[in-house]
């Protein structure tokens, strides 16, 4: 970690011009890095594929895995049954979303709280 010499700011590694530097974000003042602060590095953006994104349950395993409930109505058929499993798919401060899948339809819907 290196702070900003005029407002004590912590300073950012970025790559200008194929050179690295240290910036401040606070008030713009930069240096060249030196030979021991090699071991800055610049952060990257992580990019996530689809299949990445992608949550699979093993169909075959689901009466023995989840639970079921009796206290909800299957939009496609109207059973009083389903599965249902819980999955945070928002941002951390926000509810987790609930999944719910029909036991004689197969018919997966969900639930945001």
């Amino acid at each position: 970690m290196r702070f900003c010499p005029k407002c004590g700011r912590l300073m950012r590694p970025r790559i200008v011009d194929g050179e690295r530097i240290l910036e401040c974000p606070n008030c713009g003042y930069s240096e060249l890095v030196k030979a021991h602060l090699e071991g800055y590095s610049v952060r990257k953006r992580i990019e996530h594929t689809n299949k990445e994104k992608i949550a699979v349950i093993d169909e075959s395993k689901i009466p023995k895995v989840l639970p079921v409930t009796r206290s909800v109505e299957c939009p496609k058929c109207g059973n009083r049954e389903a599965y249902y499993w819980m999955m945070q798919t928002r941002a951390a401060d926000e509810p987790p979303t609930r999944f719910y899948r029909c036991t004689k339809c197969g018919f997966t819907w969900r639930e945001y709280e």
